[in-house]
Order: C-alpha cells, then structure tokens, then sequence
C-alpha cells in the first residue's frame, strides 16, 4: 500500500480509501453484513487506513453497521474514520449538534477524524451558513470531537471557490476522473483547492463504474493504442493516482475481488506515472465517451424516493448503456422488461424533488421526457 501525507493535516493516509457507499447487497436490499465485514477487515489488514461512510449510505445503515465491524474487529485506532453532516436534513441550528450525536453513537466512537458537510452545492450551502454552520464547526474542531475539518461538494466551480474562501477547511473531497476534468469542481478546483493549502479526496473515480463496465468499442481502441496494456480499472485509477494533488481516492468496492485488485493497484500508485502519450489516450478516452453519454448519472441514488415511484438512476443506466453500446432497441427491450410501469420515466409528473436532491445538477425532467420518447412511444 502507497500512502501520500495530506498538507493540511500531517496525516499518512493511504492512497486508496474505502468508500462505504456500495456494499454487496442481500437480495432484499440489505447490507450483506458478513461479505461486508470480511471485505472491510481484509482491506484494513493489508494497509488502508480512512474509511469513508455518510448519514444516508444504505438508507441510513452504513454508518451503525461500519460502527459495529471496526468495535467489533477493534480497528476503531487504526483507521481514519470520515463520516459527513446530512446538510439536506438541517431545519434549525440544533440539528448540526443533535444528527453529529447520533453520528457518534452510530459509529460507536467518541470522535471523527474528517469530518465533511455534505454534498454542497449553492442552496445547501447558503441554508446551512445561515443556520449558524461555522460556530458548529469551531465548536466539534475546539472540543475534539471533529479531528478535522473539510467539505464534499456537487455544483458548479464559482460556487467551489467561494466554499473554499469562506472557512479555514483543511480539505474537500470532489468528483474527478478522466471524464469529468471539466465537470463541477474538475481540474481548475483541484488546483485551486490545493493552491489554497486543502487536502483533496476524490470520489467517483470510475464514475459509479462507467468507466469500467462494458466499455465502448471506441474507447477500449483507445485505451489499446498504448504498448502497456492495462484493465479499464487501472488506466482509471492510474489516471488519478497520477495527480500529485490527489492525497487519496475513494472506491466503493462491492465485490471481494474488487478489494483484491484496487489494493494491488494502490501498491503501485505514483504520482507523474503516466507518460505523455498515455495522457493523450486519455484525452481521447474522454472525447469518445462524451459523444455518447446521454445523462450525467452516476447512481448516487440521492434522488430516491421519488415521490411518485419513478427508478431515475435504473432508467438514465439503461438510457446510457443503450446510447454508450449503440444499442437502442436492446435498450427498450430491456427497459420494458427490467422496469415496472409503476416504476417508468412516464410517472414523472414534474414535481422537481429530484432535481433538489441531485448532487449532479442533471435536469431530470427533461432527461425523463427523452427516456419516455425513446424507450415509451
């Protein structure tokens, strides 16, 4: 295992982090507790070290059941434990310090070692500064119960800047991979954040798989160009590890062989790896795959429930599988198989919850209405 010290902080921390958003599930949607847990141990025992979970994880049992396995497993002093305040649950001041409580009994902990406000975007952010969000925050730093302090962030860059400006964080965590250099924070928030002396965690960085699963003919030629061959896995990682800005990366393993081949990969992790050439691939990686993707989904599943029923993350995934593999009618056919009418893009009724709750800014009702054009008429 590699491991980059965070400027901020003085904190050896490994390159690959555990993202505790996608663990494998039962078949009725629960944690798969025991899987999980062995995953978790095993990646802890062979050298990471953050652990990274949030209030709505696995509709709010991911941080009791990550609680449970580190007391459990005692890895509770081994780890960097990062958890972040559920911004879209703040009504009043008193619930920064009433949902950070429960965060604590929930992890079985009497401290977090990074402590994020979750998903800013404009809206949450103005909401949770005018509900008294620094006092908060210098109150949890002062009493020890927050080690440090940072933010994660889903908007667009001006709004970045102005979060970074307005508080003595000490890191932000950003979506970044090869595909979205210009997206949100991107490129120019990466260099900005580090220019301001924060640490930089990425998240995403195969794009809630994306990257890696059924990968465009175009782009897989792409990638085959280069005389080093590699997995669409590691030219993704690669790819990131490769910025000397990037103190770690989150991946939301959910398989064991997941864990097995990201930790091999983080033992090989450099930064300036990749040469030129194998830059320019990625530029065209990059190119191939935005001439096809139809929606800027990654999954999240911040928009669910819908209200009226509607599967938004497993209608744009079948939306952008159709497009990426050029496949339409495969697509419809496995939409009207896959998804239950009372489940369909046509039961949006354009109430806008969902376009609330998107970290990712996507106009979901209009996305909505070209899936029922496609895949309904």
């Amino acid at each position: 295992m590699k491991y980059r010290t965070m400027p901020s902080t003085g904190d050896k921390i490994s390159v690959l982090g555990f993202g505790c958003m996608r663990f494998p599930k039962r078949e009725d949607g629960s944690i798969d507790e025991e899987k999980s847990e062995a995953m978790l141990t095993e990646a802890v025992r062979k050298g990471v070290n953050y652990i990274d979970t949030a209030w709505p994880y696995h509709e709010g049992k991911s941080e009791p059941f990550v609680g449970k396995v580190l007391h459990d497993n005692k890895l509770r002093d081994k780890v960097f434990l990062a958890t972040k305040l559920p911004t879209f649950l703040i009504k009043k001041e008193e619930d920064f310090e009433d949902y950070f409580q429960q965060q604590l009994e929930r992890l079985q902990t009497d401290h977090i070692d990074y402590y994020l406000v979750h998903t800013l975007n404009r809206r949450l952010w103005k909401n949770a500064t005018e509900k008294g969000l620094f006092a908060f925050l210098d109150r949890i730093k002062a009493d020890g119960r927050a080690r440090h302090i940072g933010f994660s962030f889903h908007d667009h860059i001006d709004v970045f800047k102005e979060i970074v400006d307005a508080y003595p964080w000490e890191f932000c965590q950003i979506q970044y991979n090869y595909l979205d250099i210009d997206y949100q924070a991107g490129r120019e928030g990466l260099l900005y954040a580090r220019s301001k002396g924060l640490g930089v965690i990425v998240m995403e960085p195969l794009r809630g798989g994306s990257l890696v699963h059924k990968l465009p003919s175009d782009v897989k030629a792409a990638w085959d160009k280069s005389s080093v061959k590699r997995s669409p896995v590691e030219w993704a990682l690669k790819w990131v590890w490769n910025h000397p800005e990037v103190d770690l990366l989150l991946s939301g393993m959910s398989e064991p062989e997941h864990v097995t081949e990201n930790i091999r990969l983080a033992g090989e992790a450099e930064s300036g790896e990749l040469t030129e050439s194998e830059l320019k691939l990625a530029d065209e990686a990059r190119s191939r795959f935005l001439e096809k993707l139809k929606v800027n989904c990654t999954a999240c599943g911040y928009c669910l429930p819908c209200p009226h029923g509607v599967a938004i993350p497993s209608v744009f995934g079948i939306y952008n599988d159709a497009s990426l593999f050029e496949d339409m009618e495969g697509g419809r056919e496995r939409y009207l198989n896959w998804i239950k009418e009372e489940n369909r893009a046509s039961r949006c009724v354009e109430c806008g919850a969902c376009e609330k709750a998107c970290p990712q800014q996507i106009p979901v009702i209009q996305k909505l209405k070209d899936v029922v054009s496609v895949f309904e008429n």
